[in-house]
């Protein structure tokens, strides 16, 4: 059985690399892109069945990469987590809005992580 494709959005190094290191070892093929401009160009080079995006992003902030995402139709049913450091009181709301299946508060718990993941992609 081929390895699920995820694209992680987060422009700190330290998160990508735990996270790819969570997503590796649970079995997943991980990429990554680093900010908000090269997001779209990654999401249609890796062509993931899944998204875990970032809110706080250089070259455009995750919701415009959520926007994005949502108005081309090759990415407008791929699953999207966001993870954020920002007020989940004033985020949140717009992150479903927009069509985010999951929403996490960094620091993101490596178990809720995984089922947010499991759930979007088998439910």
């Amino acid at each position: 059985m081929t390895a699920r494709r995820l694209l992680v959005i987060e422009d700190d190094a330290d998160q990508r690399l735990g996270l790819g290191i969570r997503l590796r070892a649970a079995g997943y093929a991980v990429t990554f892109s680093g900010d908000g401009a090269s997001a779209m160009g990654a999401a249609q080079r890796d062509r993931p069945d899944l998204i875990i995006l970032d809110l706080g992003l250089p070259g455009g902030d995750g919701f415009t990469v959520l926007e994005r995402l949502r108005a081309n139709l090759r990415f407008a049913g791929t699953p999207v987590i966001v993870i954020t450091a920002r007020d989940p009181t004033t985020t949140r709301a717009r992150a479903e809005q927009l069509g985010a299946v999951a929403f996490l508060q960094k620091p993101v718990d490596n178990d809720e992580l995984l089922e947010a993941i499991r759930g979007a992609l088998d439910g």
